[in-house]
C-alpha cells in the first residue's frame, strides 16, 4: 500500500462535482419541510458538514492527498414529488491532483447529517445514489456522467 507519487504532474485547475440524494417516508419529509425535528434546521448543518468533509476528506480516506481547496458550494434541493433531497457539492482546486473524492465526501457527510438528524423520525430513510458527475483537469482529461 502506498500514496500515489505525485511529484511530477503539473499543477493546473482542478473541479468535481458530485451528487446523492436522500428519500423519506411523506410523514418525515412533512416534518423536515416544516422545521420540525429535534436537531433543529437540517439545510445549513447538512452544507456545513459537507463542507467540512470536503476539507477532512484526506483525513477520512487513507491513501487520499492532502489537498488546498479554492471553492466548496453544496446545494440542496427539495424534490417534493418523491419526497427527498438532492445534494450536490462542486470542489475546485488549483493542484497536481483532483478533488473528486472530496466532491464525493463533501455529499456523503451532508447525507449523513440529514440522516442524524432526522434519524429519531424515521430509521427508513434511504441514502441514494452518490455518484461522481463531472471532473476537469489532469492528465485524464474531462468525465462527465454519462447515465444508461
Amino acid at each position: 500500500i502506498r500514496m500515489v507519487d505525485i511529484s511530477k504532474k503539473g499543477i493546473t485547475e482542478r473541479k468535481a462535482k458530485a451528487r446523492a440524494t436522500v428519500t423519506f417516508k411523506k410523514k418525515t419529509f412533512e416534518k423536515i419541510l416544516l422545521n420540525e425535528t429535534q436537531k433543529g434546521e437540517i439545510f445549513n448543518t447538512a452544507r456545513i458538514a459537507g463542507i467540512i468533509g470536503a476539507k477532512k476528506t484526506s483525513d477520512l480516506i487513507p491513501l487520499c492527498h492532502n489537498i488546498n481547496i479554492n471553492s466548496i458550494k453544496i446545494e440542496l434541493k427539495i424534490k417534493k414529488e418523491n419526497y427527498s433531497i438532492e445534494i450536490t457539492s462542486e470542489v475546485k482546486s488549483n493542484n497536481k491532483t483532483g478533488v473528486e473524492m472530496e466532491a464525493l465526501t463533501a455529499c456523503s457527510l451532508a447525507c449523513l447529517t440529514i440522516y442524524d438528524m432526522c434519524k429519531s423520525l424515521d430509521k427508513t430513510i434511504l441514502i441514494n445514489e452518490i455518484k461522481l458527475l463531472s471532473k476537469s483537469g489532469g492528465k485524464s482529461g474531462d468525465y462527465k456522467y454519462d447515465s444508461i
